[in-house]
């Protein structure tokens, strides 16, 4: 095995301008970790606005880490194992959600604790399964972890389309729920099909003349759109703010509970994403598939065009 691979990175902070093509050192497992070869691996919207892109910390006052690679989550095979790792073999198909503030998986390898990984869906292709953790997770994590979901509850998606939207409206779906979930013209039979009951163009409706007594609501838009749906939740209810965080005044006012949380990598929700998938009740929806070459066109397009779904890096395989 070679120590250095295929990688996409940017020597200085900036967009996508910044993005090279190049060969990189290749990184040596630690104890507790994984080497992975990455077949595939998907890219976020914003990504390379965050802080911990580019440094060690959210908040942007850690170490500079530049040459930094981009990319978090990724499907692959297992190509080494670190001292004590016994959880996992040479071999295995695994995917995952590469912790945001280390180099991510826009190369041919990435190197992460073993802990985090789960076995890829065996129902999809390595470019679909890259498509999952981050959207997955959040989603998953907002329904389960943060909103206590149940069985016959009733859930309102802001952005039903959307790369995260689509998982929760699935997620929920698939979990028992009613869903309704605003989207644009173009996409309301799309969002029918994942599973919403009754989806509200949002150009030209109120959700509000549509929906109340919700339970739930997971809100990608944030701003006048997070402000409006608190009339609609019930007393005990919860709104999950994803692209900003709740007010919590408004929350005590309206008798209600909002939340904002950051994505964490998760085994045991990958397992659980992954078994939805498995049983046919959650399908990723991947908008375009690129070499990883042209990582710097994909990141343009996140920036300028409307997608259904994740632009994938093809890498390898």
């Amino acid at each position: 095995m070679s120590n250095t691979m295929h990688a996409v990175r940017a020597h200085r902070r900036g967009g996508p301008e910044q993005l090279v093509h190049e060969e990189a050192p290749r990184p040596e497992p630690g104890p507790g970790e994984v080497l992975v070869a990455v077949r595939s691996a998907s890219i976020t919207s914003g990504e390379l606005t965050w802080d911990a892109s580019w440094t060690d910390s959210f908040d942007g006052t850690g170490h500079d880490r530049t040459p930094v690679i981009p990319s978090h989550e990724f499907s692959g095979v297992v190509a080494a194992l670190g001292d004590g790792v016994t959880s996992w073999a040479e071999g295995d198909e695994v995917y995952g959600l590469v912790p945001f503030t280390q180099d991510g998986a826009a190369a041919e390898y990435v190197c992460l604790a073993a802990d985090i990984l789960a076995p890829e869906p065996a129902a999809v292709d390595h470019d679909r399964a890259a498509a999952v953790p981050l959207a997955g997770l959040t989603a998953w994590q907002a329904l389960v972890d943060h909103a206590g979901l149940r069985a016959g509850q009733h859930v309102l998606v802001h952005g039903g389309a959307g790369g995260v939207g689509s998982f929760v409206v699935q997620i929920a779906a698939a979990l028992g729920a009613e869903v309704t979930a605003t989207a644009g013209a173009a996409d309301l039979d799309f969002v029918r099909g994942l599973g919403a009951t009754r989806v509200v163009d949002y150009a030209h409706e109120r959700f509000e003349d549509h929906v109340g007594d919700v339970d739930v609501v997971v809100d990608m838009a944030g701003g006048a759109t997070l402000s409006r749906s608190w009339a609609v939740l019930r007393p005990g209810g919860v709104l999950v703010g994803i692209a900003e965080p709740p007010d919590p005044q408004e929350a005590a006012r309206h008798g209600v509970r909002g939340v904002f949380f950051v994505v964490e990598p998760d085994s045991a929700g990958l397992r659980s994403v992954g078994r939805l998938i498995d049983e046919g009740r959650l399908t990723p929806a991947v908008d375009r598939v690129l070499p990883l070459s042209e990582a710097r066109a994909g990141y343009e397009a996140l920036a300028r065009e409307h997608r259904r779904g994740k632009v994938v890096l093809h890498v390898s395989g």
